[in-house]
């Protein structure tokens, strides 16, 4: 018999809400299928089952509470046979009703009618196979305009989890904090060349360009990639890059993009804007919020010129980006203006020190010189970066 348990959706979650199942007992489910939809304090999370086998029973219902850690269900493991029926003259315990068996409800229509008070089972959905929309719970609000109630409190709950998070991370983990200036000129050179007449939905953000480097970057320096767990750090090969993302209302979420190195940049913005989307919409995976093996957050579009974060346990770094400016630089021996970001790096000293975090923000640097090989294109750089005034 195999337990389903909640996993721990991100290093601030010690409980959730089951919201929906969407399977029901006997049910053959396989490795990666989304079996149920839990809300946490930041969104409502798909939640994927990582065993084949079969549902033998739901021991937690829509609308319950549980720790992580708890079990949600049981499987039967391929060729697994259920246990016989109970013996002639003893009354069988009756089968619970499962969720599956109403209309389906989307994440984000639940988490609405959750915070108008609104029972969603009593709404005419007219989604795909009668499932309920977000746009049939609005239209279910008997007075326009109303105030929704829960709204404070999900805000409220939110930078609760966060700032345990935060805490536990300044308390835990000694940090360090390195800086470096890199020249953005060749960059967004490539960058406006490369997206030249094509529609808005090919072209290629800055951003993704930063996060293509860092992930080549950390291949080469791995003791910043990875957990510290039980007193010792576990590297990891594949670099799964969370992506800190504002969410509307406020309060952030950091879901993963999966083998960011491996990965061509028009497929890696096409992830990212997906992933936003969807991180918005109350509408991300599991997989993508227990994953991150390190953080990248960007606060270029808020005018901020450098961030200095807060590693979240158990990754071992975080890398910032600010926005790009306009700075005087020495190139080829005459001083310009050059656009620039800043780059910052905070580290785990119980795994790296210094001297590797140098080296990777280095490695960083003089690979936005050569963005065709970000691209995957290996081409030497078409001059020497220069140095600070």
């Amino acid at each position: 018999m195999i337990e389903f348990k909640l996993p721990s959706l991100g290093a601030d979650m010690e409980e959730g809400t089951l919201l929906q199942w969407h399977v029901k007992p006997g049910d053959a489910v396989r490795r990666g299928q989304v079996v149920a939809v839990v809300d946490t304090s930041k969104a409502a999370v798909d939640v994927e089952n990582w065993h084949d086998g079969v549902v033998a029973e739901l021991r937690v219902q829509p609308g319950e509470k549980v720790p992580v850690g708890a079990v949600l269900a049981t499987l039967l493991a391929p060729g697994e046979v259920a246990a016989p029926p109970a013996p002639a003259g003893v009354q069988p315990v009756p089968e619970k009703v499962s969720i599956a068996a109403r209309p389906p409800v989307s994440p984000s229509a639940r988490r609405r009618a959750k915070e108008l008070g609104i029972d969603p089972d009593t709404v005419s959905g007219t989604g795909v196979q009668a499932s309920v929309t977000l746009a049939d719970i609005e239209a279910a609000v008997p007075v326009r305009g109303a105030a929704p109630t829960a709204a404070p409190d999900r805000q409220k709950e939110m930078r609760k989890a966060i700032a345990a998070a935060m805490s536990r991370s300044k308390r835990e983990i000694p940090h360090y904090y390195l800086a470096e200036t890199i020249p953005m000129h060749m960059a967004l050179a490539w960058l406006q060349q490369r997206n030249e007449g094509l529609p808005i939905t090919e072209r290629i953000l800055p951003a993704v360009l930063l996060l293509k480097a860092v992930a080549v970057a950390l291949k080469r320096t791995p003791q910043l990639n990875g957990f510290y767990r039980d007193g010792q750090f576990e590297p990891v090969p594949a670099v799964h890059a969370g992506v800190a993302i504002s969410l509307r209302g406020g309060g952030l979420v950091a879901p993963a993009i999966h083998d960011v190195a491996d990965k061509p940049l028009a497929q890696l913005m096409r992830e990212l804007a997906d992933l936003v989307r969807r991180a918005r919409a109350g509408s991300l995976r599991s997989s993508e919020m227990t994953d991150p093996t390190m953080t990248v957050t960007n606060l270029g579009d808020q005018s901020a010129e450098s961030v200095f974060g807060v590693i979240y346990p158990p990754q071992v770094a975080l890398v910032g980006f600010g926005s790009v400016t306009v700075r005087p630089w020495v190139l080829d021996g005459e001083i310009r203006a050059l656009p620039v970001v800043t780059a910052t790096l905070a580290a785990d000293h119980r795994v790296s020190d210094g001297h590797q975090g140098a080296l990777f923000l280095a490695e960083l640097r003089d690979l936005m010189q050569q963005p065709q090989a970000l691209a995957g294109k290996i081409t030497s750089p078409a001059s020497q970066e220069g140095t600070r005034t």
